[in-house]
């Protein structure tokens, strides 16, 4: 029998702390800011937007201790057992003196009316210590996740670039403290699942993965928590009940990754952060779309399985694995199967997986070399925003310029991921030119009825996957792609 405890523990700044009463749906935020009255954390869009909640969290990963931004706004509290949390009340400099990211932000006037500054402060905090000098393209991907109102940035950015010249990582206070927060950290990690609450009103955290394999078997209808970046929108925007909860973010068991023959197998549990590195070096598209998936916060703390565990028409990954021909591991209990990633989308809502039966690894294939891959994400603005549509393509060209293979994968062109099978066809033994790519976008009608909702209109949505695919073709031929136009005009 699986040994538990009845409270989550953690460092928040420089404190021990054990908590028994905990509510399943309860916000890191709202604990900063009701029950500690630590108030620089602010609620802005209480969704994981603005970064106003922005704080670190520390945690050991591979036997070292990594902090990482994120919102507080959708972080569950119950996530945190065995963290270390930092709020911006915990900087601090030499002397008494102001932290030096915080005299860069006072010198360079980096602030202005200061409800977003505390966010800003604490995602340069976290690149800083990664990245003492860091180039202005790493400045500007640790602050997708920050929107400010007043200053247009640029006061920021130099106030980025400055850090340093006030003072050295080495110095700072997670610096000098590492190895004694390292020592608790460990320390906390006592291999036990943690329950707290009774009957439905509670939350579990597992000790380890064979024991979530066995809560799923008992547990009715839990809630399985990774990153929140989904669920905390049910509580914040929804106002929905989501208890039981079982947190798995912290579970090692579900945060590896490795290659064999050819296929890369990622975790269910790992992050976009973590798995960036390994997907942008073997499968070097999928890193400027990773790039664009919320902002860094989001990608601290979403998890690849996540975004395919919960069956969304618009998530970003499923429509570029399916296109790589990915495959998928379920697990209940001890048993496992193993199927391909397009077959677990059934229809809206509905995934095939069966009660107990969780996502434990995706297993997504290198393009082999001499193909082309490419996947294009749609959006209303660049940075931080949701899809309309996203397409995925892999061509396989033969000797003689005909199309050996193609497998096209689209995200919301449909109630789930789906691949664009008639273009297939159409495309498949055709010589790869701008005719037979004009002639196969006809058939684009016959795998797809898109809807139209707040994103994009469905003749939008058309259109534009249609000129997804002439693009990769106009791609592949090093050239630019002539482009469908909507004859009809918004009056």
């Amino acid at each position: 029998m699986t040994k538990t405890r009845n409270e989550i523990r953690f460092l928040l700044n420089g404190e021990d702390v054990a908590l028994s009463q905990v509510a399943p749906d309860e916000t890191l935020l709202d604990y900063l800011r009701l029950r500690r009255s630590l108030r620089g954390s602010k609620e802005g869009c209480a969704e994981g937007d603005c970064g106003a909640c922005t704080v670190l969290v520390g945690r050991m990963t591979d036997g070292k201790l990594v902090y990482e931004s994120v919102n507080a706004c959708i972080r569950f509290l119950g996530s945190l057992d065995g963290c270390h949390v930092v709020t911006i009340e915990h900087l601090r400099g030499e002397a008494g003196k102001l932290h030096p990211v915080q005299q860069a932000m006072v010198d360079f006037h980096g602030s202005q009316c200061g409800f977003c500054t505390p966010g800003f402060v604490m995602s340069l905090y976290g690149l800083w210590m990664k990245e003492p000098e860091p180039a202005d393209a790493a400045i500007e991907k640790a602050l997708q996740g920050n929107l400010c109102r007043c200053t247009g940035y640029e006061a920021i950015m130099r106030a980025a670039r400055a850090i340093s010249s006030y003072g050295k990582v080495a110095k700072d206070p997670l610096a000098v403290e590492r190895a004694a927060v390292m020592k608790k950290l460990v320390a906390l990690r006592d291999g036990l699942r943690v329950e707290i609450g009774t009957e439905k009103h509670r939350l579990i955290v597992p000790a380890d993965v064979d024991d979530f394999a066995s809560i799923l078997e008992s547990e009715q209808k839990p809630t399985i928590v990774a990153g929140s970046t989904d669920v905390g929108l049910w509580v914040t925007k929804h106002m929905r009940d989501i208890s039981p909860v079982v947190f798995i973010g912290h579970l090692d068991g579900l945060r590896k990754i490795s290659e064999k023959d050819g296929v890369v197998s990622i975790g269910a549990g790992v992050t976009y952060t973590e798995v960036f590195s390994t997907l942008s070096k073997r499968i070097p598209a999928l890193g400027p779309l990773i790039d664009r998936i919320g902002g860094e916060q989001v990608r601290n703390m979403g998890t690849i399985g996540g975004n395919i565990a919960n069956g969304s028409p618009i998530g970003d990954t499923p429509p570029p694995f399916i296109a790589l021909g990915a495959s998928l591991t379920l697990r209940k209990g001890k048993a496992r199967r193993t199927i391909p990633l397009e077959e677990f989308f059934i229809a809206y809502g509905k995934q095939d997986r069966q009660p107990g039966e969780f996502v434990e690894a995706v297993h997504v294939p290198v393009p082999a070399q001499g193909s082309h891959f490419a996947v294009y994400k749609i959006t209303k603005r660049r940075d931080e925003d949701i899809t309309a549509a996203l397409g995925a393509f892999l061509l396989t060209l033969a000797r003689d310029g005909t199309v050996a293979s193609i497998r096209i994968a689209y995200g919301g062109m449909a109630a789930t991921p789906k691949r664009a099978s008639a273009v297939e066809a159409a495309l498949t033994g055709k010589p790869w030119t701008e005719a037979a790519v004009e002639a196969a976008m006809t058939k684009y009608a016959e795998d797809f009825t898109p809807l139209t909702d707040m994103r994009a209109t469905a003749e939008y949505r058309m259109l534009a996957a249609r000129n997804l695919l002439m693009r990769f073709f106009a791609e592949t031929q090093g050239g630019k792609a002539p482009i469908q136009v909507s004859r009809h005009r918004a009056a």
